[in-house]
């Protein structure tokens, strides 16, 4: 499939999705202050940040058309929400080079994956990217804006995929279908129109955790490794309370009791445990690890964990870029369709995963299925 795509039949917006987002795009092309007054709320400052005045009508906006947590609905409910909510902001998509479904075939089965080829010819570097939503909810049609935009703006081939999600297939099934993903890519790299030496990894919120942990893994046990690792604002340790989490829990739309809902669909108890597959500021050694570019949101309450895994991989003595975006919200990348603020951070993020790629040095070790 070549140029742009529309959604499949039966992932389409409706007429009522197409009308919010139609208002909705007005609303966030006003000035500032209105915008601020529009909310309801005085301008929203936090430990000295100012809430970007887009964001604070999106929070309006949103308890208005979704009232009550996640953590309030089944694992199908919360995936259906999440799925609704995505087609309904995706807006017109953005035109790459070709878009085309496949399939991969791992140890636990078929899992499917969505390849983005980019317009310029010649073989660019790849990213296997992994979707957020908790390792509860999303799926290759929520993240499609996402990898659109990577793919276009970075000029470089993007491989979704879609691996297991709980409490069905509870960890570690997430990371041995990212891992697979991984190795999978690697080794066809060629027959996407792709360069084998310069395969990255990358996520948004739980899908950058399963790209840091792939990165983790193939260190220890010496398998090729990614040649960079993109983490958009990742979960990265939940052993321990950082001020951000007490300074966003609630209102900033990824609450505490989300959270603790998602933990406890993955691993089962919301007592997190000090493992490093699940979190990797966890592990004892970071040293060797594919460089890093690390973005993290002002008012999110992971902000703070994935700034310390970026001082951490620093400290052992690996390559890791760390931007933070002031006046932004967790999950900021997929807003980008609606938002004017959040599409020229992605622009911002595309060309920094561009020059990151630039600088990596090729892969030498051979490829492992």
């Amino acid at each position: 499939m070549s140029g742009m795509q529309m959604p499949p039949e039966g992932r389409k917006a409706t007429w009522w999705q197409r009308f919010e987002l139609a208002v909705a795009r007005r609303l966030l092309t006003l000035p500032g202050p209105l915008q601020v007054c529009l909310s309801g709320r005085p301008p929203v400052v936090v430990a000295g940040q100012t809430l970007h005045p887009q964001m604070q009508l999106l929070l309006a906006l949103h308890a208005w058309l979704r009232p009550g947590p996640l953590s309030g609905r089944t694992p199908r409910e919360a995936r259906a929400t999440l799925r609704a909510e995505a087609i309904g902001i995706s807006g017109r998509p953005v035109e790459v080079g070709a878009v085309a479904d496949l399939t991969i075939e791992t140890d636990s089965g078929v899992r499917a994956a969505r390849h983005y080829a980019p317009l310029a010819g010649g073989p660019q570097p790849l990213l296997v990217y992994f979707h957020g939503g908790g390792f509860v909810a999303g799926d290759i049609e929520t993240h499609d804006c996402v990898c659109r935009r990577i793919c276009r703006h970075a000029g470089i081939h993007v491989l979704s995929v879609d691996y297991r999600l709980a409490p069905e297939h509870p960890f570690p099934a997430a990371v041995e279908d990212a891992v697979a993903a991984f190795r999978w890519a690697r080794a066809r790299a060629p027959s996407l129109g792709a360069r084998p030496d310069k395969v990255a990894v990358g996520g948004d919120s739980a899908g950058g955790n399963l790209a840091a942990v792939v990165c983790l893994k193939a260190a220890r046990d010496g398998s090729p490794a990614p040649c960079a690792q993109i983490l958009l604002y990742p979960p990265m340790d939940r052993t321990t309370d950082r001020p951000s989490i007490a300074l966003f829990r609630d209102g900033f739309l990824l609450t505490r009791e989300d959270m603790d809902w998602y933990q406890l669909q993955y691993t089962g108890t919301t007592r997190a445990q000090p493992i490093p597959e699940q979190y990797p500021l966890c592990a004892d050694d970071l040293s060797g690890l594919a460089p890093a570019l690390i973005v993290t949101a002002g008012f999110d309450p992971l902000r703070d964990e994935g700034e310390a895994y970026a001082f951490a991989l620093r400290r052992a003595g690996v390559t890791a870029e760390l931007r933070r975006f002031d006046g932004l919200l967790h999950g900021f990348c997929s807003m980008a369709p609606i938002a004017p603020v959040c599409e020229a951070a992605m622009r911002e993020i595309c060309a920094e995963i561009s020059a990151l790629l630039d600088a990596t040095a090729g892969q030498t070790a051979p490829a492992k299925e």
